[in-house]
């Protein structure tokens, strides 16, 4: 292998916007910012909240169920 081509490879610190500073392996030669890591994630922090909102499937299945239930009222009066 030529090592003229190789990049070199080094250790590095990256900093994240909470804080958190690592130092890994990379062939950059400069720190690195980053916005997000797994101390301030919210699936690693345990405060991830599920999208309930829906989407439009769940819009429609909704409307369908009230229009079937009006429906089924009708009919039994």
């Amino acid at each position: 292998m030529n090592n003229e081509i190789q990049p070199k490879y080094s250790q590095i610190k990256v900093i994240c916007s909470c804080g958190v500073e690592a130092t890994v392996g990379s062939t950059l030669n400069k720190e690195l910012q980053i916005e997000v890591c797994s101390a301030c994630h919210p699936f690693y922090t345990g405060k991830q909240k599920a999208n309930t909102a829906g989407g439009r499937i769940d819009r429609f299945n909704r409307r369908f169920k009230k229009s079937t239930k009006a429906e089924s009222e009708k009919s039994a009066n």
